[in-house]
């Protein structure tokens, strides 16, 4: 019984020495496996940070009794991060781990944790422990990898709301026209039609128009014509002579008017017009004469004057007509008088604004929010042009791209759903998605976008926006197309094209700290020293608050003890 007692206990002593024996191999050993980190040094997309890790285990390593945990860690100063943990087993433990052969094998393995700015600067430490038969052993810790690259959170939210502009003319083209008639055949100008409603219409506008100060004389015509009836010689006489009593008549109005402009040369333009086709086939197809069609296929089918006379004249019982409802019309002489209406100057509108705004009209007051830099006071404007046409939309989306531009995103929201109420259309879905934009809310923001008739620049702005936030890179460049802009360039980048961005970036017609600061990131990518420094510097000095994100962004960790950076970033 003894003897029995002994030799169980002999066989446990074995297998515990075996069993620690196993661990105490894989801990002596652990250096002899291999671990692989894609990416190098770790980055952040779409708000994470993803990891895999592939480990080679050697031949005769992983015991076939032992499960090993591990758990990345990404460690920071002030904390640390874990992945989530995972564990592997040898071929005799019964579990559901994936299990590594004791002939050699590899293990892959990916993980996500989300990025936070503390990440910048950090190192991805792996941590195991091996255990076997109740007991365990702690691996020593394997730095796998620095992190984070965190180029992708420089995307900018930037608002590109649309301005429905204003209609302001300052010069506003007007003309007023009167006709005489004349008898068949004859060109003297009869009282009767000096009578007429639009001859006296026409003479009071010659003397309203010369009396005020903002209406200026452009020119006048007269065009005289013959209807298309009768030999054509006698029509160019006939045209020309009306063309002569017309004139008469209108010089001595536009005398009367004391019109200054009238003995300026090229001032009244006269044309004569021998037989009046065109007036002719215009008032056939505004009649309701019986043989209309008949007739303007006429006209289609024959160019020559003569021929298109005869063939009507055929028509014996239509011509009868044409001469008491068409022909007369067409013995006449047009008179035109034209002027420009000059609106008020610039500086004239921004006066009358604060001083007299009741001078000015709606477009007028559009147009001043124009005039000024001053946020406050195109809001004013927008607002003033509001109260006095409450239903103007244009004038109430103004207000929400100027709240936009001022950084109001929530009043400027308000806005842009009044302006919908008065008149919905796509120039306030771009606006309304770029307030969700704007506000974080990329799902919203898309589906104001995309709701849109056509896209524009603007909304195709947005939408390769939300794509750069989702790490959909060449989609991102594709909306950007080749508008040049900050978030173009980055796009290029983190779709790896560094020649692009670059190109980019320095198509933009304007300084931007963010500008030179991403092209600083991209010289530490072309591994250009110089196209670091030079753009670096020009950065942080405009935008100091540069200098402690150079100081952490990995981007540049080959320069971080370099002594023109650190004078830079210091």
């Amino acid at each position: 019984m003894k003897k029995v007692s002994y030799f169980i206990s002999l066989v446990l002593a074995v297998a515990l020495l075996s069993s620690c024996g196993g661990l105490n191999k894989m801990l002596k050993e652990a250096g002899n496996v291999k671990y692989q980190v894609e990416p190098e040094v770790l980055e952040a997309h779409t708000g994470n940070v993803a990891v895999t890790i592939t480990g080679s285990f050697p031949a005769s390593y992983f015991n076939k009794k032992a499960t090993l945990e591990a758990v990345p860690v990404l460690v920071y100063e002030g904390g640390e991060t874990k992945f989530e943990s995972v564990s592997v087993q040898g071929e005799d433990v019964e579990a559901n781990n994936e299990v590594i052969k004791f002939t050699g094998d590899n293990f892959t393995y990916s993980a996500t944790i989300p990025f936070n700015e503390e990440m910048r600067v950090s190192e991805l430490i792996l941590k195991t422990s091996a255990s076997m038969s109740g007991k365990s052993v702690t691996m020593p810790d394997v730095k796998l990898a620095d992190g984070v690259v965190a180029t992708s959170t420089l995307t900018k939210k930037s608002g590109h709301p649309i301005l429905v502009g204003d209609k302001f003319k300052r010069v506003i083209p007007e003309s007023k026209k009167a006709d005489i008639h004349y008898v068949i055949n004859r060109a003297n100008v009869r009282g009767s039609e000096l009578k007429a409603e639009d001859i006296d219409a026409l003479k009071a506008y010659l003397k309203e128009a010369n009396e005020k100060v903002n209406y200026k004389f452009t020119g006048t015509e007269i065009s005289a014509y013959a209807s298309p009836d009768g030999p054509l010689d006698l029509n160019e006489k006939l045209s020309g002579k009306r063309a002569e009593t017309a004139g008469t008549f209108f010089n001595r109005e536009l005398k009367k008017a004391k019109v200054e402009e009238a003995g300026k040369e090229g001032f009244v333009k006269t044309t004569t017009t021998p037989e009046d086709w065109d007036g002719f086939k215009e008032l056939m197809q505004k009649s309701d004469v019986q043989d209309k069609e008949l007739i303007l296929r006429v006209l289609s089918m024959h160019s020559d004057p003569v021929v298109r006379e005869k063939e009507i004249k055929n028509m014996s019982e239509a011509f009868e007509v044409l001469k008491d409802d068409i022909l007369p019309k067409l013995r006449r002489s047009k008179l035109i008088v034209n002027v420009d209406v000059v609106g008020f100057s610039d500086e004239e509108i921004l006066n009358y604004i604060e001083t007299n705004p009741d001078t000015l009209g709606l477009e007028a007051l559009l147009y001043a929010a124009t005039l000024t830099e001053d946020a406050e006071k195109q809001l004013k404007y927008y607002g003033m042009a509001s109260e006095k046409a409450p239903k103007c939309f244009r004038a109430v989306n103004g207000m929400g791209y100027t709240l936009m531009k001022m950084g109001k995103v929530e009043e400027s929201e308000k806005a842009f759903i009044k302006a919908q109420e008065l008149k919905d259309g796509d120039y306030v879905k771009n606006n309304l998605g770029f307030v969700a934009l704007v506000q974080g809310d990329l799902e919203k923001a898309q589906g104001y976008f995309t709701s849109m008739e056509k896209l524009t620049d603007e909304s195709n702005f947005g939408l390769g926006t939300i794509n750069l936030f989702n790490g959909n890179y060449q989609d991102a460049v594709n909306y950007f197309g080749t508008n040049p802009s900050f978030n173009a360039a980055l796009a290029k980048l983190l779709n790896g094209n560094t020649t692009g961005a670059k190109s980019t970036l320095e198509a933009i017609d304007h300084k931007c700290p963010w500008g030179d600061y991403l092209k600083a990131v991209v010289g530490a990518r072309m591994d250009d020293e110089n196209y670091v420094m030079t753009n670096l510097k020009a950065a942080v000095a405009a935008d100091g608050e540069l200098k402690a994100l150079a100081k952490t962004d990995m981007e540049f960790g080959k320069y971080f003890e370099n002594a023109a950076f650190k004078s830079i970033v210091e």
